[in-house]
């Protein structure tokens, strides 16, 4: 894709990095990226990365260069025709804004912040048509005074390069550049000081004579430029004035922000630059203008994620609060300080990857991109585990596959599929609903599962071969997904199926005997496929996610799995509740009944559980991968739920299988 970067300026800051990263790894990935802002320490690294950079007078608000900055964008837009516009901040979103009106470009903004809202800024802010947002309490700010739909808002992270901050960086060429001896005790902090940003420096500064009573020698090294550099500069002479020597250093604005990171012992600050110092192995004291974190410990991490690192609803970052947690940093042993810095480049390993940035950025470009509309239908909101595994291995075969497809899922839910899913849906037993879904789309996915049999009832059969057939009449693309086929009994029906598959654009089955079965029923096309379930497509959940399934129950000595239903006259259940009890006494293994579908299941499992006492129930709202990890933790499981031997395959447990239906045999 050829991607328009639209932000204020390139100068230092946490938004001007995150951009600055982002771009570059969207380079790597093969696509091409423009950035047009105000000039600014990072413009020569984004040029020499093989950016191109635009200047415009983005970082002012008065009427002739917003004016000018229209133009400028107006012309590269024009001229480089990008596939995605993405805008950073609230001139160039209002600006992208008024441009998206008439030239009809993708647009994309990035909220890296929270700010007072007004009426007037209410009406100069435009959020695009999809909005990433760095924070979880950022994406409820743009709900709550936005009223942005929650679909369309992507929470993203402040993604580090892990190599460019890291333990292995030297300081040494910062200290002695700036005269910092080399066996001194350094704080790191580094900032765009501005007004809404610079509390922690101030704060710092006021710091200094305190500190510098408890480690002589102590320097505070406070790296970043603004409109508050002169203020606090002239602050820090006067506080080496009154200490004799050059306690507080303020180099001004860098771009070696890894080397200052490293040339310090701890870390004072926020959001992008506390987790690059995190990155970095060093001990981080969380602090900045909307609160005050502290010193940054497992403890904190909940608090720290919530807020992005920015502390806010947060204590106020204070001088007292501040000289007690560095006091108490730069008091303890080495090897405790380096501990709390291993543990933050821990968490900046895990969560804080450019990788996951760039992704979560990139699905939101394909979901933002006209694309093509997908309907899906199937056997969906009935809180069927198995074919809700259907659902979600489809829902996301298609996103995979159909960039920036729109997906319409229909669904007995869809209130709850949408919520679950963040797609549309539609309820399937509303015609209108149904017809109108079909007919704006593009393709129609029917499947997977069993749809097209008569076992269940002749009505199903007919609900789901009217709704395949309206999307032929309608020339829309249908592909039969993964289905399996019958029984069929009835010659008329079996007529109607024959038509409709004859009809579909693809079709693709699970096993050989459905394959089988169209043949039979006369169905000449040559590219019937047979591949599998999509529900094999699914990875299991971690193991603790199944076993928190079991509400803390004792297991220590083991236990198997067991999903039952009603069938016929249910005879059989006793049988395998008997052979339950026989296993629990003879192997000492509890019992543990597997509902897939809560309503249908759970009285049928209760009939045999009634056979062996101890047994343990699992059902409610249980998502397909912790009910796979759950029966990946079983010795084994006996089970009459296609989908549940399905798991059992997934997960690498052996299964014996009870068969009352054609497809558990197939």
């Amino acid at each position: 894709m050829k991607i328009l970067m639209v932000t204020n300026g390139l100068g230092i800051g946490g938004a001007e990095t995150h951009i600055v990263e982002l771009s570059k790894e969207l380079m790597r990935r093969g696509n091409k990226v423009i950035i047009c802002s105000s000039g600014g320490e990072y413009a020569k690294e984004a040029q020499s990365a093989g950016i191109e950079w635009v200047d415009a007078p983005l970082n002012r608000r008065s009427l002739v260069p917003m004016a000018k900055s229209l133009m400028i964008l107006y012309r590269t837009i024009r001229r480089e025709k990008p596939d995605i516009v993405h805008a950073h901040a609230r001139i160039p979103g209002f600006l992208c804004g008024l441009l998206h009106r008439v030239m009809k470009f993708t647009f994309v903004t990035t909220a890296h912040w929270v700010f007072a809202v007004t009426k007037s800024t209410r009406l100069l802010t435009n959020w695009g048509e999809k909005t990433v947002a760095v924070s979880q309490d950022i994406k409820q700010y743009l709900i709550d005074n936005y009223g942005i739909a929650p679909e369309n808002i992507y929470v993203t992270i402040n993604g580090i390069d892990t190599k460019r901050f890291s333990p292995e960086i030297s300081g040494e060429r910062v200290r002695r550049e700036l005269g910092i001896p080399m066996d001194a005790t350094v704080i790191s902090h580094v900032s765009r000081l501005g007004a809404s940003r610079a509390l922690a420096a101030e704060k710092l500064i006021e710091s200094a004579p305190a500190l510098a009573g408890s480690f002589p020698g102590i320097v505070i090294l406070i790296a970043g430029g603004g409109d508050s550099f002169q203020r606090l500069s002239q602050a820090a002479e006067r506080v080496n004035s009154s200490l004799g020597y050059n306690c507080i250093v303020m180099p001004g604005a860098r771009t070696d922000v890894n080397e200052i990171v490293a040339a310090g012992q701890v870390f004072v600050g926020v959001s992008r630059a506390a987790l690059e110092a995190m990155a970095g192995g060093k001990a981080t004291v969380i602090a900045g203008n909307e609160g005050y974190i502290g010193t940054f410990t497992k403890d904190k991490f909940p608090i720290a994620v919530e807020s992005n690192f920015c502390c806010r609803g947060c204590d106020d970052t204070t001088s007292e609060r501040l000289t007690a947690d560095l006091t108490e940093l730069l008091g303890m042993s080495e090897a405790d300080r380096d501990a709390l810095g291993s543990y933050g480049r821990k968490v900046i390993m895990e969560h804080y990857s450019v990788k996951r940035m760039t992704d979560d950025t990139e699905r939101a470009y394909m979901d933002a991109l006209p694309g093509r509309k997908v309907v899906m239908s199937g056997y969906f909101g009935f809180d069927n585990t198995g074919d809700e595994a259907i659902l979600k291995s489809v829902y996301n075969s298609v996103r995979e596959n159909i960039p920036g497809a729109k997906i319409t899922v229909l669904s007995s839910s869809p209130e709850k599929t949408a919520s679950a899913y963040g797609c549309m849906a539609a309820d399937r037993f509303s015609p209108g609903a149904v017809f109108k879904a079909i007919k704006g789309c593009d393709t129609f996915v029917f499947g997977g599962g069993s749809l097209l049999q008569d076992t269940t009832s002749t009505r199903s059969l007919m609900y789901y071969l009217t709704v395949l057939r309206l999307a032929e009449r309608l020339g829309k693309k249908t592909m039969i997904f993964a289905n399996g086929i019958g029984p069929i009994t009835s010659p008329k029906s079996r007529r109607k199926t024959a038509a409709a598959v004859e009809k579909a654009t693809a079709v693709t089955l699970r096993d050989p005997k459905s394959a089988q079965e169209l043949r039979d029923m006369g169905v000449r096309r040559k590219d019937l496929t047979v591949t599998a379930d999509p529900a094999l497509l699914l990875k299991p959940g971690k193991p603790e996610d199944g076993l928190k399934l079991l509400c803390g129950a004792d297991v220590s000595g083991g236990f198997f799995t067991v999903a039952l239903r009603h069938w016929k006259n249910d005879v059989f259940l006793s049988t395998v509740g008997d052979a339950c009890r026989k296993i629990k006494e003879g192997y000492n293994l509890t019992p543990v009944f597997i509902s897939m579908q809560q309503d249908v299941d759970k009285s049928a499992n209760e009939i045999a559980a009634e056979r062996v006492p101890g047994g343990i129930f699992v059902g409610g709202s249980v998502t397909p991968e912790e009910l796979m990890a759950l029966i990946g933790q079983s010795r084994f499981i006996i089970a009459m739920r296609l989908h549940a031997l399905i798991f059992a395959a997934n997960s690498g447990t052996p299964a014996i299988g009870i068969s009352y239906d054609p497809k558990l045999d197939a």
